[in-house]
């Protein structure tokens, strides 16, 4: 009877008895969780900088589009006034989407008599920069 006992699980109230080929230990090593966590902190730090460079670039597209902006502007202002620019360096600022961008505009006279060359480059303080090139024609 005892020998029908040691066959039947119920005997050990519902566990298996351990076999020789299975190891006594379940569970991990100090060393395998050690080195578990060091690569998880790796893809966490991974993860965290890559998220960091996408906010860096998405503020960068935002100052970038604003300066654009004062570029165009600045080249409607100098298209539509009847007026020709005066040759030579310009400077001034203007306020855009809360942020200041200075604007600097270079005028040239051209190989044709015509038309002037006019650049304009802005910059702003958070880093967005644009450069812009128009020819006005002399009325």
């Amino acid at each position: 009877m005892a020998k029908a006992a040691a066959l039947c699980p119920s005997a050990h109230r519902g566990r298996l008895p351990l076999r020789a080929d299975r190891p006594a230990q379940n569970g991990f090593t100090l060393i395998e969780v050690v080195v578990a966590l060091a690569v998880f902190s790796l893809a966490a730090l991974a993860l965290i900088k890559l998220s960091a460079f996408s906010m860096r670039t998405g503020g960068d597209v935002v100052a970038h589009e604003l300066a654009w902006q004062v570029a165009r502007n600045r080249a409607v202002e100098i298209i539509s006034d009847p007026a020709m620019p005066a040759l030579g360096e310009s400077q001034g600022s203007e306020a855009n989407g809360g942020q200041v961008f200075a604007w600097k505009q270079i005028a040239k006279q051209t190989g044709d008599d015509r038309f002037v060359r006019i650049d304009i480059l802005v910059n702003g303080q958070a880093g967005g920069r644009a450069a812009l090139t128009i020819a006005k024609q002399r009325p």
